[in-house]
């Protein structure tokens, strides 16, 4: 696999077509970085860890979004029946 792409969603996309669409362009990165905060609050939160802590947690991973942008990532209703 090419270094300058990791597949952040291997249970989603094969790293062979992630690589693909990436070299292309085809890849949403602001979709790929929501799923991946949504998965993340899923996990904390099945830890029994509190919805603000769990946002909190995140914020330290992505310290450029407010508290507010999280809350409305994880509490978005998807508009596809993808998740």
């Amino acid at each position: 696999m090419k270094d300058k792409f990791k597949n952040p969603i291997p249970e989603l996309v094969p790293d062979e077509v992630y690589i693909r669409l990436k070299e292309q362009n085809i890849i949403d990165e602001k979709a790929v970085r929501d799923y991946l905060i949504r998965k993340k609050f899923r996990e904390l939160r099945s830890q029994k860890i509190s919805a603000g802590d769990a946002i909190d947690y995140i914020r330290e991973e992505y310290p450029y979004l407010q508290f507010d942008t999280i809350r409305k990532i994880v509490y978005q209703i998807n508009k596809s029946n993808f998740s």
